[in-house]
This record gives structure tokens, C-alpha cells and sequence, in this order.
């Protein structure tokens, strides 16, 4: 008998057992429970700028396409044609062509719309009716630039999902901002090892040196502390989060004094991560591949202003974000190869981790395994 299983049910102030993070199982259910049913970040609405252009992404397993259609609003549809099943959309992005979703086997042919509109030689067929056999469709929508979807039957309207975040980003204008540089990460770890990371700054002294120069450690507080949505400020020591402490841009006009003296950190479930500067935003995306595989897509976010202005140079945020990104994926990756150990045992929660604390037993609660706690 393993050590690991004399402790496999999760304990009320203890980190989670070894199998939420490495069970094939537990990841399935999570597929099932989680990023099926919550409304989960795709990309960003700048992304889609004309009708027909596309991108593709997976999501719990499934590909999707991710376009707009003739009426410039985002539609989303299993990449999947009615006939015979075959994978529609090859590439990553583009724009189809006349804005045409062509099957490549017999050229079943839909608008980005989903509608049907040709189908070769089914006119023999006298039951055959192309208005029954649209795209499977997904719910998509679009909060502060983003763009979400939830492949559940009947999902939660995502006004009443985001109610408690729904106005609080307003003054950083998240909609209007620009991705001015997009970097993707390929990870060894449990996505949930990277939300709890990021919950905490417990870790940042040793982990992130130059991170702790330019925020206070201590200074941290939540403003979000129970739900899908949780995270709150960091005081800043200097201008903002580069490796000089100088802001690369303009403040963002509608910030209140307290807000340029902040940087702001939070979690939303289950895969957006969100950190608005005084001058910049950063985003990650977390797309779990498997249990022990997570693609983390990381943007930085600035005013159009900004980025179009002539001498605009992002390159301290970006470098200092990347610098401290692999710091943190390092961490995560070490973790994971102990949390795998037989002799991994959940452990105490210190007090400033009530974030990642309470991150897990959300996770619990959507699982069904809330009664465990």
C-alpha cells in the first residue's frame, strides 16, 4: 500500500491529496464538471475583426471554431461537420473564404452562422431538409474584451455568471485595450498548481526576488474572497511592475489615485488570470491539456493610445512578466513531480494562503466533493 493513500480524502485546512492533481479520473471530471459548464476564456474579441475570420481552440476536449458571422457577432460551433463528422477547420486562424465553412471530404458547405447551405447530391434524398442540419452551436460571449464560451446545454446567462465582476474592472476599460505582445507557455504541471500559485505571494520572496522590490510583500489584500472570483491589491513600490520600476505607457486615464498606486491580482474560475497595472494589463489564458499538462497563454494589454504612439516600447513589462512567469512555472512544474510522490502527504495551509484555500474547495464544491471538506 502507497503512503499516498492513507490520505486521500481532503481535510479542512490542508492542501488538497496527491490524486486531484495527478488522477486521470479527477481530470475528467474537471473536463465535466468545470470547463464544460463555466464560461471559459477563448481569446481576446480583437482577434475577430472581419466576417469569416476565424480561430480554434480546444476546451474540455473538444475543438471548436470561433468566428463572426455576417451581423459582426461571435458565433461558436463545434468543429464538427453534420455528415460524417470530419474535422472541418485545419489551421489555427484565418478567414473563410466568401464566408464559406467548407467540409474538405464532400464539401458540405455553412455560413458562419451555422446554417447549412449546400449539401452535393442530398436533393435525392426527398426526406433530406438542409435547415435541420445546422453546426452544433456553443454559447459564446463577450465580457471587458474577452471572449467566452460554455458548452453546456443550458448555461448560466453570463451577466448573472460574472454579476459580482461584471462592472469592477470598468476604470482599467479592459474592452478597449490591445494586445501589444502574446507569449505561450507549454507546462509539466496541474493547472490547478498554477492557480493556487498564483493566489499567494507567500512564495515571492524566494521565488521572485525582483518581483518582491517592487511590491510590498505584506501589502497584499483580497477584495474577492469566496466564489468563482477571487483576488484583490498589491501596493506598488514604484511606477509599476518592470524591471526599472518606470511605467512603459501613460497611466490609464480613468484610474482614481489609489488605483495607480496598485497592482491588482485575481483568479477567475476556471481559467482566466488577471493582473491590471497602473499602465498596462496582463492576462493569462490556462488551457489544461491533461492531468499533468497545462498550456498557459500569457498577453499583455495596453491602451490603443499607447500602442500606437510613436517610440511605444513594452519590452520592460513584457521581459519582467516573462522572467517572472518561468519563475512561477518552474515552481509549479517542482511541485507537481512532489505532489506525484507516494510520500506526498497534504500539508498545513499557512494564514496568507487563504486564497488558494479557498480556490480548492471551490474546485471541491463543483466537483461534487464538497462533503469531503
Amino acid at each position: 500500500m502507497g503512503l499516498q493513500s492513507i490520505s486521500k480524502h481532503p481535510v479542512e485546512g490542508l492542501t488538497l491529496p496527491g490524486h486531484y492533481y495527478t488522477s486521470d479520473e479527477v481530470f475528467a471530471l474537471e473536463n465535466e464538471r468545470l470547463f464544460r459548464h463555466l464560461w471559459y476564456f477563448v481569446g481576446r474579441g480583437e482577434q475577430l475583426r472581419e466576417p469569416g475570420d476565424y480561430f480554434v481552440e480546444k476546451v474540455a476536449g473538444e475543438n471548436l471554431i470561433i468566428t463572426l458571422d455576417e451581423q459582426l457577432r461571435p458565433r461558436a460551433f463545434y468543429n464538427v461537420c453534420r455528415h460524417r463528422g470530419t474535422r472541418l477547420v485545419g489551421e489555427k486562424e484565418g478567414c473563410f473564404e466568401r464566408g464559406r465553412i467548407v467540409c474538405p471530404y464532400h464539401c458540405w458547405t455553412y455560413a458562419c452562422d451555422g446554417e447549412l447551405l449546400a449539401a452535393p447530391q442530398m436533393d435525392d434524398r426527398p426526406d433530406f431538409r438542409k435547415e435541420e442540419w445546422p453546426l452544433h452551436e456553443v454559447g459564446i460571449e463577450a465580457w471587458a474584451g474577452f471572449l467566452l464560451v460554455n458548452l453546456a446545454d443550458h448555461p448560466c446567462p453570463i451577466r448573472e455568471a460574472f454579476d459580482r465582476v461584471w462592472e469592477k474592472f470598468r476604470p482599467w476599460r479592459l474592452g478597449e485595450l490591445r494586445v501589444a505582445h502574446r507569449k505561450t507557455y507549454e507546462l509539466e504541471t496541474n493547472w490547478k498548481l498554477t492557480f493556487e500559485n498564483f493566489s499567494e505571494c507567500y512564495h515571492c520572496g524566494p521565488v521572485h526576488p525582483g518581483l518582491s522590490k517592487l511590491s510590498p510583500l505584506r501589502s497584499a489584500s483580497n477584495d474577492l474572497t469566496e466564489g468563482l472570483f477571487l483576488g484583490g491589491p498589491m501596493d506598488l513600490a514604484f511606477q509599476s511592475m518592470t524591471f526599472s520600476g518606470r511605467a512603459c505607457a501613460a497611466t490609464i486615464r480613468d484610474l482614481n489615485e489609489d488605483q495607480r498606486r496598485k497592482v491588482y491580482y485575481y483568479t477567475l474560475m476556471p481559467n482566466l488570470l488577471l493582473a491590471p497595472h497602473p499602465d498596462f494589463v496582463v492576462c493569462w489564458r490556462l488551457d489544461p491539456q491533461s492531468a499533468n499538462r497545462t498550456r498557459i497563454v500569457c498577453e499583455w494589454l495596453f491602451e490603443p493610445e499607447a500602442v500606437e504612439s510613436p517610440g511605444f516600447d513594452p519590452a520592460e513589462a513584457i521581459e519582467f512578466w516573462d522572467v517572472t512567469n518561468r519563475q512561477d512555472w518552474e515552481v509549479c512544474e517542482q511541485t507537481f513531480d512532489g505532489v506525484s510522490s507516494d510520500a506526498y502527504r497534504p500539508g498545513p495551509w499557512s494564514p496568507t494562503e487563504t486564497m488558494p484555500r479557498m480556490f480548492d474547495r471551490e474546485v471541491l464544491k463543483l466537483l461534487g466533493h464538497a462533503h469531503l471538506r
